[in-house]
């Protein structure tokens, strides 16, 4: 149960960070915001393990938190472009 109270957490923070920093209004609500900070940090994850070779999901660390924020925008510029 902590755990999904974690990852909710961090889903927000993520999402929250992303939508700030992408240039122009998104409009969302809290549970998009959730899954989109969830969805950055699968989309970093996924890419980071697939880079280095190294298993998915190794821990937490700034440089892993800020490639999800990366990957959280990534998925706005793809929700707006595609």
């Amino acid at each position: 149960m902590l755990n999904l109270i974690s990852i909710l957490f961090t889903g927000l923070v993520i999402g929250v960070l992303a939508r700030f920093l992408y240039p122009g209004a998104i409009e969302m609500g809290l549970l998009k915001t959730i899954l989109l900070g969830i969805g950055g940090a699968l989309v970093a994850g996924v890419f980071a393990s697939w880079k280095s070779g190294s298993t998915f999901g190794e821990g937490v660390n700034r440089a892993g938190c800020l490639a999800s924020v990366i990957g959280a925008m990534l998925l706005i510029f793809l929700g707006r472009n595609l």
